[in-house]
């Protein structure tokens, strides 16, 4: 794959490819204790085939108190990593926006810090908006693979995509997954409240109520227990539907 930058029409559609210049791409991780696996997804973002685009990874540590802090430290030096954090744990949300501010890339998507998503998806997942077919894509773990995910988390997963479905009007599968890719200019014109896992019906509603082309892409997918550092419990399905409720008809 290689990332060229699209021309955009006057309302900040994209025209299609035709310039030459390799794009950036910036993956914004936020991260909370999470020292097991921090040091493997760097690296597994970092190996990705990107087609000579250039990379950029935003690490928000939302105030772990474990070993992750000092993990990241070791990146200090390194030219392709932007290390941030924050003096409180604020939620995944607030990290996410912290990200956005540093993001200085033509596209940006969201990697959560464990290793449940494979990096190895993002070309597909920028092709949509390379071909100039979408402006926002998913990637879809109902339309790809998955594996190991509790049957709780299945239901909730699936109530969601069922929710936002009728809400907007538009058949999506998994408005939960964490693979999320915009044109940068997208999401920063979204002006996000979110806190904590609100983001995810945040950014659903106000893709599709401003009119913005969101695809789904299947992606592979490999759950992890709580035990193992599962965060999100099932308040905060509710939460989302509430959030998703909330977005649609609010301002």
């Amino acid at each position: 794959m290689r990332l060229i930058p699209q021309d955009s029409g006057p309302e900040g559609r994209v025209r299609g490819r035709g310039m030459e210049n390799a794009m950036r791409l910036s993956v914004i991780i936020p991260a909370f204790n999470e020292e097991d696996t921090i040091d493997d997804i760097i690296e597994r973002v970092k190996s990705v085939d990107l087609g000579g685009a250039s990379l950029e990874i935003i690490v928000v540590d939302d105030a772990s108190t474990d070993g992750t802090r000092d993990k990241l430290l070791r990146y200090a030096d390194d030219p392709d990593l932007v290390i941030l954090r924050h003096d409180t744990n604020r939620g995944k949300g607030s990290a996410i926006r912290t990200g956005i501010e540093k993001v200085s890339g033509d596209l940006v998507i969201i990697q959560d810090a464990d290793l449940e998503y494979d990096p190895a998806d993002y070309p597909r997942l920028a092709e949509p908006i390379l071909d100039g077919r979408a402006d926002v894509v998913y990637g879809s773990r109902f339309r790809g693979s998955v594996e190991g995910m509790a049957f709780p988390n299945l239901v909730a997963n699936k109530i969601l995509a069922f929710v936002a479905t009728i809400l907007f009007g538009k058949r999506i599968t998994d408005e939960a997954t964490c693979y999320k890719m915009f044109r940068s200019d997208v999401l920063r014109s979204f002006d996000l409240e979110c806190k904590r896992f609100e983001f995810c019906p945040e950014v659903t509603a106000k893709t599709l109520k401003r009119g913005f082309r969101l695809v789904e892409i299947p992606i592979s997918y490999s759950g992890r227990s709580v035990a193992s550092g599962k965060k999100i419990r099932a308040r905060d399905g509710l939460e989302a539907v509430w959030a998703l409720v909330r977005f649609r008809f609010s301002g």
